[in-house]
């Protein structure tokens, strides 16, 4: 409770209304469902698939848009201004536009993507940008008003540039569905996964850890000569494969690239682990098993990305790579995001009572337990069905996955049922 304490003290002209951010996180399960049943539609061509329009290309969005790039947007423009203890924008509807034209750009843009209609999807591309040009506007504000959180500061300006990154490279790919690409499609591939995986989800992901973990684990932060260390490898790393994608280096510092990325996330699960390991709170429960597990599958996102790159992918299945990376991203967030949303319910909750109701007060743990079993099957299953090659093993896991998404969906609105009751 003391890191709880800690955020509450004087947060209630910092918090956004609670029914705007969880309206964020309740789109993302709802896209996250969405994601589980296209990838049911996707099975006959996922295990081969390299690239085109389709259920494969319109469930990976509906994945990255949908769910993680939403639950950053909302968890980044709610903690950063609690944590660094500065006021918000005067009025809300510029978080109630960036939700309202992101959650119609990804749907239009997925949806373009499944019935292969470049119009709907470029129509969509462009809500999306509009949507992720005003939240980098928001997010810049609260970075440049933050004072006293360099570490995290200097995440959130990498991941800022990320993002811009990210946009253009997207449109680029939008564009040449329409006969409009700006880069060639590889160089526009690689930059688009690039700092749409590592650059703007990878690092919001490890400069919010520096605050979560701790607080949640009450523990010290940790040493700031290795977490400087780790930040400027990580980017160091993604600006090799921006001048590398772009031949203004040579493409044999790629795997430099890749191999200075895996270092940076390597020391920082390190100091995440030892975090959790020198706090007094121990056993975080499957919460953390599921962040654990998705550090696991990002660092081998590393290694087989450096396999690929070394022209060694004869056994390596082409969706390897975009469902340890992905996958692992997911699996990372949803662990901590069933931390975050009791947190943030009881931080709403608190406000003009006396004795708040705690975070754990506020968690159905049986649906929770439930997500955590059918996710995990899901993802091995897989994974192991793109190693096969078999399409039953595709639809078993996405009915899996189905069957998870929905119990963390029960465990969301009982949260905010317990915290508005």
């Amino acid at each position: 409770m003391a890191g709880i304490n800690a955020f509450l003290g004087g947060a209630k002209g910092r918090l956004l209304p609670a029914a705007l951010v969880f309206r964020y996180f309740a789109s993302a399960l709802l896209f996250q469902a969405l994601a589980w049943i296209a990838l049911f539609f996707a099975a006959p061509t996922l295990p081969g698939f390299v690239g085109g329009l389709g259920w494969p290309l319109a469930a990976l969005h509906l994945v990255t848009l949908g769910v993680l790039v939403m639950t950053a947007i909302a968890t980044s423009l709610q903690l950063l201004p609690v944590a660094s203890r500065q006021t918000l924008v005067p009025s809300h509807w510029p978080y109630d536009l960036v939700w309202l034209a992101f959650t119609i750009g990804v749907a239009a843009l997925c949806a373009g993507m499944a019935i292969a209609l470049p119009a709907l999807l470029g129509a969509g591309a462009l809500a999306v940008t509009l949507a992720l040009l005003l939240y980098l506007f928001l997010l810049a504000r609260n970075l440049y008003g933050a004072r006293g959180m360099r570490l995290v500061i200097v995440h959130g300006w990498a991941a800022c540039l990320s993002l811009l990154l990210l946009v253009g490279t997207g449109l680029s790919l939008a564009g040449a569905y329409s006969a409009a690409p700006v880069l060639d499609r590889q160089t526009a591939l690689t930059l688009h996964v690039t700092f749409g995986g590592y650059g703007f989800m990878g690092m919001l992901v490890m400069g919010f850890s520096y605050i979560l973990v701790p607080m949640f684990a009450l523990s010290d932060n940790p040493a700031p000569r290795w977490s400087n260390l780790s930040v400027t490898l990580a980017i160091v790393a993604l600006a090799l494969v921006l001048l590398t994608a772009v031949d203004v280096l040579p493409p044999r510092l790629f795997a430099l690239a890749i191999a200075a990325g895996a270092v940076a996330f390597l020391i920082h699960v390190a100091l995440m682990l030892q975090a959790l390991h020198n706090g007094m709170r121990q056993g975080l429960g499957k919460s953390f098993v599921l962040v654990r597990l998705g550090w696991v599958a990002l660092a081998v996102s590393f290694f087989v990305a450096l396999a690929w790159d070394y022209q060694t992918p004869s056994a390596l299945p082409p969706g390897l790579f975009v469902v340890l990376l992905i996958g692992g991203l997911l699996t990372l967030l949803l662990g901590v995001l069933s931390r975050i949303v009791p947190f943030l319910a009881s931080m709403h909750a608190a406000i003009g009572m006396r004795r708040p109701p705690t975070p754990s007060g506020l968690t159905a743990q049986r649906p929770l337990d439930i997500h955590f079993y059918s996710h995990i099957a899901a993802l091995v299953l897989l994974l192991l069905a793109l190693l096969s090659g078999t399409v039953w093993l595709v639809r078993t896991s996405a009915l899996l996955g189905l069957v998870g998404a929905l119990a963390f969906g029960v465990f969301f609105v009982t949260a905010w049922r317990r915290m508005t009751a």
